[in-house]
């Protein structure tokens, strides 16, 4: 049975990914030790750019995770751990019209508390609120 996850990572990280990859947390390894093949993921983007003032609050990617194991990666000087995800054409949508649907964010002021972990699991029915949202049929 697949799981559901949520990556976090600015706009412009999680579009270089589309290339067939993911990373999470800076390139560690532990978190996608969690992630299996068949799961699904989607990336959350809060900037446009890492650190950046410049807000998108948006879902960016969407994928599943291929098989295979974890391997290093090379990133101009220093290794970051990834896994490989096929990822769906999707457009880019808005968290802000899902924040009711989704029952991860319904009724909380403080939804993007779980955000700052870098990744989290969520339900199927999420998965599929995103990717209807993306333009995605999965």
């Amino acid at each position: 049975m697949p799981k559901y996850w949520i990556a976090v990572a600015s706009a412009d990280h999680a579009r270089k990914g589309k290339a067939g990859f993911m990373q999470v947390n800076h390139g560690k390894a532990a978190p996608l030790r969690r992630i299996s093949p068949g799961d699904g993921v989607a990336y959350y983007s809060p900037t446009v750019t890492l650190g950046g003032k410049d807000r998108l609050q948006a879902f960016t990617t969407i994928g599943r995770v291929k098989p295979g194991e974890i391997y290093p990666g090379e990133m101009g000087g220093w290794t970051a751990y990834r896994r490989d995800v096929e990822y769906f054409d999707a457009r880019e949508a808005p968290i802000a019209p899902l924040l009711q649907e989704l029952e991860f964010t319904r009724g909380r002021t403080n939804w993007g508390y779980q955000m700052r972990f870098g990744l989290f699991e969520i339900s199927a029915h999420d998965f599929g609120v995103i990717a209807e949202a993306m333009g995605v049929e999965v």
